[in-house]
């Protein structure tokens, strides 16, 4: 019986463990691609190419590795650093906005009651819904009438009142026992005070949870800076990727492998506040 229980977990966990290699596949062809020569490259992927037949192939570990894809993209290319800091930029802007109009507005939404604040709640959830496409023309016509196509402010400010971290925000802040803010409000802390001291330390984790996956988006938005920026000394990283070629395959794929790399830190930095936002972000949707 123990030996048909084993064989019972054994059956139940390949399944997952191919699955999972699956998943991680495309990130180590990436960290490989890194480390080859653009020659190597080419003779594998030939047929994807175009100059070949017959069908492409992928080593893990390269016939002759190389870091001079990796000194060329550190230390050659100025374009990168500059598009890699115009991406910090972004991010960080958008996320610095985020945290100083959407947590307010997330607290007022969860602890307040007023008229047609289902309604709105209801807009939120709808804008969250809405992809970029749908509201790419109204917000294009605004910045423009304000002036801010083509610099860094026409794609910080749209991302600045995003809805999805109000709503991550908001199922955190109603988490918060009512009779603990009773008893601030007893003891005379006012409500910006009892929003500050109580209302942000309790909801930490839905305020980093927002954030993480905040960041994830912004770090890799590519049609807001596609439509709204022209100049490309103000492109951000996602948009520095070339065109992969025979003559700059490895070039591309260390490019790209670097880009990915903050992603990756951010998301094993927040990993357990992710799993807490998605899991309360499931439990309102059965409500």
């Amino acid at each position: 019986m123990k030996h048909k229980g084993k064989w019972k977990r054994v059956a139940g966990f390949l399944p997952l463990a191919v699955f999972a290699i699956l998943e991680v596949s495309p990130l180590l062809f990436l960290l490989a691609g890194t480390f080859m020569e653009d020659q190597e490259i080419v003779d594998q992927i030939a047929p994807v190419l175009g100059s070949g037949e017959g069908y492409a192939s992928w080593r893990l570990i390269p016939l002759y590795p190389t870091g001079r894809n990796l000194v060329g993209l550190l230390l050659d290319s100025p374009e990168f650093f500059q598009m890699f800091w115009n991406s910090v930029r972004i991010t960080v802007g958008i996320l610095a906005g985020q945290l100083i109009f959407g947590m307010p507005a997330a607290w007022g939404l969860a602890r307040y009651s007023f008229r047609a604040k289902k309604m709105i709640y209801m807009i939120y959830i709808i804008m969250m819904m809405m992809p970029f496409q749908v509201t790419m023309l109204s917000q294009y016509l605004v910045l423009d009438r304000l002036h801010l196509l083509d610099t860094g402010a026409a794609v910080i400010l749209p991302g600045m009142f995003s809805t999805f971290s109000v709503f991550i925000m908001y199922r955190f802040f109603c988490g918060i026992s009512e009779s603990v803010l009773e008893a601030a409000r007893i003891d005379g802390a006012g409500e910006w005070r009892i929003f500050l001291r109580i209302g942000i330390p309790l909801g930490a984790s839905g305020i980093i949870s927002a954030l993480v996956l905040s960041f994830l988006e912004c770090w890799n938005m590519i049609e807001q800076s596609m439509t709204f920026l022209e100049t490309k000394s103000l492109w951000p990283l996602s948009l520095f990727m070339p065109e992969i070629s025979s003559s700059n395959a490895g070039f591309s794929l260390c490019a790209s492998f670097m880009a990915l790399l903050p992603a990756v830190f951010v998301f094993m930095a927040g990993q357990d506040y992710l799993e807490q936002g998605i899991a309360y972000s499931a439990k309102e949707g059965t409500h």
